[in-house]
């Protein structure tokens, strides 16, 4: 089987989830945050060496602030989990899978000690070299275009080409994704990743996130297989 190396994920359907199961919320997007742990495992099963979930968006960020409060509890708590996990294992069990952790995004929208975890949790990882998990959070497609304008415009460059903008996202270093799985049935990217993703493949899930199991991850990949990516030649 042809396999992607890298995934992007938009994990679609948390509040509807919530409210189809009667269960609050909070528990929606725990139970979301906690699927992204299986995920992981079924690229590393597969030799799926990089992936991308999107967490948080830069419209998020507008919705009603209870529930963004209440989002931020659950980043704070589940980064806190994985920094306190390092300390008590020495860095060995995650060592043991080899994932490097990136947090791409405008980081200024977090307050400030969920900030100063993302970069823990970076420098922590910043070594391992098989496997790399991409969170994206305060992440907006055109957000990201315009701050690599603005970075090249700081920078004084006269002439700007592909690589002047590319060298300055923030996903510098990733690769382009393969294939771009969203749940919940929407057939849309919502912006994410639109520099990267012009020769990405596309896979829709009607099922909501937290519903989205290994034989819809296996269909996905199967599905790739069976498309040929021509990349415009």
């Amino acid at each position: 089987m042809n396999v992607p190396k890298h995934i992007a994920i938009i994990p679609d359907g948390n509040r509807r989830w919530a409210n189809k199961k009667n269960v609050s919320l909070v528990e929606g997007y725990d139970k979301g945050i906690r699927k992204i742990g299986d995920v992981l495992k079924w690229c590393k099963e597969y030799d799926v060496r990089t992936l991308s979930m999107w967490g948080f968006s830069t419209d998020n960020a507008r919705r009603n602030p209870e529930e963004i409060e209440k989002l931020f509890g659950l980043f704070k708590k589940y980064l806190n989990e994985i920094m306190e996990e390092d300390r008590k294992q020495g860095g060995k069990e995650r060592g043991k899978y080899d994932v490097r952790v990136r947090f791409l995004g405008r980081r200024a929208l977090f307050p400030k000690e969920i900030q100063e975890a993302m970069g823990k949790i970076e420098y922590l990882t910043k070594d391992k070299k098989t496997y790399e998990l991409n969170l994206l959070l305060g992440y907006g497609g055109r957000e990201e275009i315009v701050d690599a304008v603005n970075a090249i415009i700081k920078s004084g460059l006269k002439q700007v080409d592909e690589k002047a903008i590319g060298d300055r996202l923030y996903t510098v270093g990733v690769r382009d994704p393969d294939i771009i799985i969203r749940t919940s049935g929407e057939q849309r990217l919502s912006g994410l990743m639109p520099w990267q993703s012009v020769y990405s493949e596309l896979f829709f899930v009607k099922k909501l996130w937290q519903d989205f199991g290994k034989k819809d991850f296996k269909a996905a990949l199967r599905e790739y297989d069976r498309r040929s990516r021509r990349f415009g030649k």
